[in-house]
């Protein structure tokens, strides 16, 4: 399924390419075919087929359609971010600028919308809610940079519109495209927004703990002032001169802060503190599948919210 979704990605740029779509599409196309790990597309397939759905062709395009939304949210994070490289390249603004890649990143969202424009006035909706919410959460989180006042729940709200809000809508949007009864598709939406919760939870501490094959350096998130769970847990847990100091490290970081840092966060149990709620969301991910038949594509949405908590990129 991965390989379709892969071919399909890269014929449509091979097909933009020879309409004359030149540099843009080759610099969108870079980035949408480096890699990644297509979890939202391979979901929205499963999830198609889990609801009885029997035509693939019938949900490739709106697969495919999140895909390219969320690569154009991507390159625009990266200028925001400033960041240089994305699945192990460099990024769009570092190679060509950032005016081209502001104009690379509208190209990938206008080609989104237009696959999920072929789905009726419900789904478009569907998709254009979640955009919506991607761009208000936004706004959300850079109010947010370096505000140590940040609370679980102004996280959570960041989180659900920005990661976890597109695996909500693109799983009830396949539920629809099979025709599922709204209940039914509510189900698959429920599980989306308990695994990209989960997801979002996991890159956190990621960030933290790093891995190479992350595509990005260890921290990067600390660096860029964003405001992840365990640093707001243990802001909220500490006191005193450990608060105090936690915030200093957290306002002027750099490479030379990490281990104290982390010693930080683990004398508030804060990893320990995500990895608990990474367990909470994905059992809630697992028990919304319940109404459904048991079946391989059942089996293989359980096996996703395993990938997802043992993921190391």
């Amino acid at each position: 399924m991965r390989e379709e979704v892969n071919a399909a990605l890269v014929d449509l740029i091979e097909e933009e390419v020879q309409r004359g779509a030149g540099e843009v599409a080759l610099e969108a196309g870079r980035v949408l075919n480096a890699g990644g790990k297509r979890l939202r597309p391979l979901l929205f397939l499963l999830a198609y087929r889990l609801a009885g759905g029997t035509k693939q062709d019938d949900v490739m395009p709106l697969a495919l359609a999140f895909e390219l939304i969320h690569t154009a949210t991507l390159v625009h994070d990266d200028i925001n971010d400033e960041a240089q490289q994305r699945r192990g390249i460099p990024t769009i603004h570092a190679k060509a600028g950032q005016a081209k890649a502001v104009i690379a990143g509208d190209w990938l969202f206008v080609h989104g919308f237009g696959l999920g424009g072929r789905y009726s006035e419900q789904i478009v909706t569907v998709i254009a809610r979640c955009c919506a919410d991607i761009a208000v959460s936004e706004f959300h989180q850079l109010d947010h940079v370096l505000n140590l006042a940040t609370s679980p729940e102004d996280y959570l709200s960041i989180v659900k519109g920005k990661t976890a809000g597109p695996f909500a809508a693109g799983c009830y949007a396949a539920g629809l495209v099979a025709g599922l009864p709204e209940p039914q598709a509510k189900a698959l939406e429920t599980f989306g927004m308990e695994l990209g919760i989960a997801f979002q939870l996991v890159d956190d501490l990621l960030d933290l703990r790093g891995d190479e094959r992350m595509g990005k350096p260890r921290g990067a998130d600390v660096y860029e002032g964003k405001m992840t769970l365990p640093l707001i847990h243990a802001l909220t847990l500490s006191h005193g001169h450990h608060r105090e100091r936690l915030s200093e490290v957290i306002e002027h970081f750099s490479d030379d802060d990490f281990d104290e840092l982390m010693a930080l966060l683990n004398r508030s149990n804060s990893l320990e503190y995500a990895e608990i709620l990474v367990r909470t969301h994905l059992e809630r991910a697992q028990a919304a599948l319940d109404t459904f038949p048991d079946g391989e594509a059942k089996s293989m949405m359980r096996h996703i919210t395993d990938f997802v908590k043992t993921r190391h990129a």
